[in-house]
């Protein structure tokens, strides 16, 4: 059984905003006593062994180090391999996305948020397309994050509660997670 982890921090070095030096993230994890503590990007992606709370616990523990160790706040959702797999499988829209970088994983801390994207589900967003699984949406963004509309009304709709990645890097942290089965 595979108990590995992710933390996803929101926001971390974005632009200027929240700096942090990946060696520095890994050792906070360090010192709060995960094991086998590995970054991914320098994007605030962190794989780590086994905790002893459930996701949640974890993941307010790691908010509540961050301003007394590194000096910056950010939200944390934290999912174990089982839930990366699952949201590697539910993606509907990787027959239509041709750019990984361009197809985001819109990744909740409350999966039950996701009934508030429901509704634009009805609109089109040609090209833009939106799909949903049990834990994150799904945004193909073909002309890029910025020119599009779907990634902002999401975003919107549902606030700091939602951390983004492209699909290049959903994938990596997959392989990441499941790497010591192999």
């Amino acid at each position: 059984m595979n108990d590995r982890q992710v933390a996803f921090l929101r926001g971390i070095n974005v632009g200027r905003a929240k700096r942090v030096a990946m060696a520095d993230l890994r050792a906070l994890f360090a010192e709060l006593g995960y094991r086998d503590v590995q970054t991914l990007l320098n994007s605030g992606n962190v794989v780590f062994g086994p905790s002893n709370g459930s996701p949640a616990e974890t993941a307010s523990r790691i908010e509540e180090a961050l301003p007394a160790r590194l000096g910056l706040s950010s939200k944390v959702t934290v999912l174990g391999a089982r839930e990366v797999a699952t949201i590697v499988q539910e993606n509907s829209l990787t027959p239509v996305a041709d750019n990984p970088s361009r197809l985001l994983v819109m990744i909740l801390a409350d999966p039950a948020r996701l009934r508030l994207l429901e509704p634009l589900l009805k609109d089109d967003w040609s090209p833009e397309a939106l799909a949903l699984g049990r834990r994150a949406a799904y945004l193909w963004c073909p002309n890029g994050l910025l020119s599009g509309r779907l990634a902002e009304a999401a975003g919107r709709l549902l606030g700091d509660g939602v951390t983004t990645r492209n699909w290049a890097t959903v994938t990596k942290i997959h392989n990441l997670l499941h790497q010591v089965e192999k």
